[in-house]
């Protein structure tokens, strides 16, 4: 199946991308949206849980300016320069990702005291909580179109990187049948030769047991 770039940038490098990209930012941001709702329903603002709240925020936040800053430069803007996009599957994909970024971007500068600081507790709280939906949308977003075959529009693997991934495959396959041999034949003399290189030179290597056996009985019948 086609992949989208989302879905390639996850299953490359395993199992790294797949943690830097997914695994982490999206235990961080399940973790906010968990205590945020413990938060709203209780109404305790303080305590151990509103502490992991304030942190965990902070912490999303600042990791997903670092993802954003990493993967626009080096994923965004060369396939946007090359036209390498894979039909609007793709463009959502990777798009939705980094915009669901942004909500947990404003979580993180609200809690630092960057932005919204005059308001009150409970417009501070709305504005996160507003903050975390946006994410799950866009991250779940994310995740269908990025799973989705961008072939589906249209989108086929060019004819030279096709090539190249047949040839490669073949090349493989070559090698390792290589390591083997052809024929259950070619395997019995491979293990002759080794058994006559092994034998010291000038010493005749024993007869098989059914050779043995006639010789014995030859000798027999002649007493």
């Amino acid at each position: 199946m086609n992949m989208t770039h989302y879905m390639e940038l996850l299953a490359t490098n395993q199992p790294w991308n797949l943690i830097l990209f997914m695994a982490i930012p999206v235990i961080l941001a399940e973790t906010l949206a968990i205590t945020e709702l413990y938060l709203l329903f209780t109404r305790k603002l303080d305590g151990r849980v509103a502490s992991l709240n304030r942190w965990v925020g902070i912490a999303v936040g600042l990791y997903f300016i670092g993802v954003i800053a990493w993967l626009v430069p080096q994923a965004v803007v060369p396939i946007t320069q090359s036209g390498s996009w894979r039909t609007a599957i793709d463009v959502i994909a990777v798009g939705s990702y980094l915009l669901g970024g942004l909500p947990l971007v404003v979580v993180a500068l609200q809690q630092l005291g960057l932005i919204n600081r005059g308001a009150d507790v409970w417009t501070r709280r709305k504005l996160q909580a507003i903050c975390i939906a946006l994410f799950l949308v866009l991250g779940h977003v994310a995740m269908i179109a990025g799973m989705a075959d961008p072939g589906l529009l249209g989108w086929q693997v060019p004819a030279g990187q096709a090539h190249d991934m047949h040839g490669a495959a073949d090349a493989a396959d070559v090698q390792a049948a290589g390591t083997m041999p052809a024929h259950a034949g070619e395997a019995d003399a491979g293990a002759a030769s080794a058994s006559a290189s092994a034998a010291p030179s000038g010493v005749p290597m024993p007869a098989t047991h059914s050779a043995a056996a006639m010789e014995a009985s030859a000798g027999h019948g002649g007493h």
